[in-house]
Formats: C-alpha cells, structure tokens, sequence
C-alpha cells in the first residue's frame, strides 16, 4: 500500500498498460490455434480465455470505459453551461467557436497533407500481394447538411440519453446564455450548476482511480486476439501510419502552439501523458473527455469557460489521427490496386477528409466511414477490408493524437482569448498536484 502511494498515476497507468500487453500475449501463445486451453483444477477445469479473457478481462474492461463515458454527458453539459452563463461578452461565444473550428479544420488538412507525403515517399503498398477477395459494407455517412441541421434537439433529453454531443453542446450554449440574461434567476440556477460542477470533478478524479486496473484488463484482452502476422504483412503501412501520427502530434502540434502562443511545446507534452494514455487504452475521444478537461484546466491553465467548448467540440469533430489514416490508406490502396492517382484526386481526398471531419461526427465507426467517403472519390470501397485486421491497434494512437490536438487547439484559443493561466502551464508541480488530488487515501482524510 505505501509502495502504491508512491508511485504516480501515470507510472500506475503505463505499468497496468504494460503488464496487461505481456499478459495477453503470453496467453495469445498459450492458445496458439486453439478456441480454448483449460487449466485442471482437481473438481474442475478452469477455460483461460473463457474465465480471463472473456470473463474478467472483459468485464473489468468494459466496466472502466463505462465508468468514463458515464460522466460524458453531465460533465459536458453541467461544465458548458457554467462557462457560458459566466461570459460577460455574448460576442465571445462566436470568437470561440470560430476560432476552434478554424483550427480543427486547419490541423485536419495539415494532418493528412504529411500524411499523404510520407506515403508518397515510403510507397507502403509498393510490391505487396495481398488477396483481394474481402469486402467491405460501409455505412451510409451523412451530409454536411444533415449534420448541420442535426445540431439542433428537437428533445434534449433524448439527445443527452443518445449522447449526441453536437445537440448537447447545442442545448447546453442556448440554456447557459439563457441563465446569463435571466437576471437573479438566472443566479440562482448559476449557483446550483457550479455546485453540481464541482461534484461532477470531484466523481472524475474518483474514477480515474480506476485507470492502472481497467487499462491492464483492456490490453490484455486486446493483445489476446491481435494476430501479429497481419502487422508483419502490412509492417510499412502500420509504420508510415504510426510515423505520421508521431510526426502530427509531436512536430506540428509543437509548431502551431509555439507559433501562436509562445508556449513551451515540451511542458505541453510533458503534461498530456496521463490524457493520451486513456485515449490509447479507450480508444475512444468521448470516453476520454473527463480526463482531457481536467488536463486542460488543472495542469494546462485554459479556463473551463473555454475548454468546456472547446475539448467537447474537439472530440466531436477533431479527427486528424484518422485523417493521417485516410491519407496513407489512400496511397496504400492506390499501390496494391495499381492505381495511378493524380494530384488532383490527391487535392480531391485532402478536401474531402477535411470536410467528413465535421460531416460524420457522432457517427459510430467513424474512422472507417470517413475512410468510406474518401475512397469513393477515387478506389474501390473494397480496399478497406485489406487493412481492417491491424486498424485497431492504429485507432488507439490516432485516438491520443487526437485527444492531444484538443488540448492544443484549446491552449491556443484559451491565450488568444486571454483566459490562459501562464503560471499553471509553466508549473511543473501541477501535474503533481493533480496526481495527489487523485489519491483515494488523501481523499479519505480529507472528508
């Protein structure tokens, strides 16, 4: 117990991470190419992957990114709603989102502009036979129109039971502006909110004592089933992949920060570890939003009347992770299919993946629809099923790059807007003061 109230929540989360990889894959070996290994206990046989794999590495798994998506909605609606009815200046709501879609958009187009490059330069698909024969069904994407006009509820509560965040977010602006002309109403309801804000954070930094237990579960049960010999046969794909996903979040995230903040992009970095290992192990934006807000207020300084917009809107429509997968998959199916792809069809695929940023949000599966989308401008839809089988792995790393681009992009709006705390950023004790904030003993003895 003393040993574990040393170690940080960070070295708890990459220890959890790395010993649930060695386990899955120490049973992926066991099995072999078997459906089932038992161990004999005497009276019974006790069934490895029935027992471990799909019993508690899938309940302990499933139980923690549940705990996380669970405060989704209320974190996001009750935060939205404090930092909108706070704004003296109903005009900053328009800066805002006009400035963070900007942005998103922006690094979206960078995103896959590298990407497309380096997949150009490596040639991933030069020389690979893979069969063809697969096929791929994609779902129907909606319009830019349909997401539009899909923004606005026509029942709140539905969209909150849904967990349709563009209508959250939506219903959460009108009613915070609502409150802030309400006048002593309005105050009274602003008091409750804050209230309920402060438990709603209080419940995050509770929950995230979960992490190290529900990451070991989900790496091991992930490692249990990844079949290493289709990372081996699509090896240069997976690796220009993982290199321009490297190259977005560590050079052009660092770039734009220093650009158009002056911040130290090393102290940005160094503070989005405990966030971009939950994206990882969730794979998911959303489920990782409670601990992407807390990173962005308590260790980066940006002031929850700005991130509570901008992080939800971020990991609404902020895909540039799977962007870098779109750009590289294009040249990728492009070369096993021999097609020559001009450099009008590659400006064609640049648009359109920066456009399905914004056009497929909230839709499940996202990756592969936008890929879906981008594909049907210049390959054949089938090319997908080629590189299906190590997708997964690569969507937990476009998921914190992701989740570090909404970090980023709300650093720099929270400074333009001068609602960033320098001090906090610069602090290399935040971090650990967050961490201390997280420790159940400490919580104890203090109620």
């Amino acid at each position: 117990m003393s040993q574990n109230k040393k170690m940080s929540l960070t070295t708890r989360i990459m220890l959890g991470m790395i010993l649930g990889v060695i386990l899955g894959l120490l049973i992926q070996s066991i099995l072999g190419d078997q459906p089932e290994v038992a161990i004999p206990l005497g009276l019974f046989d006790l069934p490895i992957k029935g027992f471990f794999v799909d019993g508690l590495f899938h309940i302990g798994g499933q139980i923690f990114i549940a705990s996380l998506k669970m405060l989704v909605v209320p974190l996001v609606f009750i935060s939205l709603v404090v930092g909108t009815c706070s704004l003296s200046d109903p005009k900053k709501l328009g800066r805002l989102g006009g400035k963070s879609i900007l942005l998103y958009l922006s690094t979206t187009a960078i995103a896959i502009t590298v990407a497309i490059s380096l997949a150009l330069l490596v040639s991933p698909g030069g020389g690979v036979e893979i069969p063809t024969t697969a096929t791929f069904n994609a779902q129907q994407a909606p319009t830019l129109t349909q997401v539009i006009i899909g923004m606005f509820p026509t029942n709140p509560i539905n969209a909150m039971a849904s967990g349709n965040m563009l209508q959250v977010i939506v219903f959460a602006l009108l009613f915070g502006i609502a409150m802030a002309l309400s006048g002593d109403a309005g105050k009274r309801c602003a008091k409750v909110f804050e209230d309920l804000n402060t438990v709603v954070l209080k419940l995050v930094t509770l929950l995230m004592n979960l992490a190290p237990y529900g990451v070991f579960c989900l790496m091991a049960k992930l490692f249990t089933s990844i079949e290493m010999s289709l990372i081996v046969e699509l090896g240069k794909y997976f690796l220009v992949v993982v290199a321009a996903l490297l190259i977005h979040a560590f050079v052009n995230y660092s770039i734009l920060l220093k650009v158009l903040t002056g911040l130290s992009p090393l102290t940005f970095l160094a503070k989005m570890k405990d966030a971009c290992m939950f994206a990882f192990s969730t794979s998911s934006s959303s489920a990782t939003m409670p601990v992407t807000l807390e990173t962005a207020t308590k260790k980066l300084g940006a002031n929850n009347s700005v991130a509570s917009f901008t992080v939800p809107l971020g990991a609404t429509i902020n895909m540039d992770g799977t962007a870098i997968m779109q750009g590289v998959a294009t040249v990728f199916i492009a070369q096993v299919f021999a097609v020559d792809l001009t450099l009008s069809d590659y400006l064609m695929v640049i648009l359109t993946a920066t456009l399905a940023s914004v056009g497929t949000a909230g839709v499940p599966g996202v990756g592969l629809i936008m890929l879906a989308m981008v594909l049907n401008q210049v390959l054949p839809v089938e090319g997908i099923a080629i590189i299906m089988g190590v997708d997964r792995l690569l969507d937990m790393t476009r998921t914190a790059v992701n989740v570090t681009g909404d970090c980023m992009v709300t650093c720099v709006v929270a400074k333009s807007e001068g609602e960033l705390d320098t001090e906090v950023f610069n602090d290399a004790d935040a971090a650990k003061a967050l961490e201390e904030d997280i420790d159940l003993d400490k919580l104890s003895k203090k109620a």
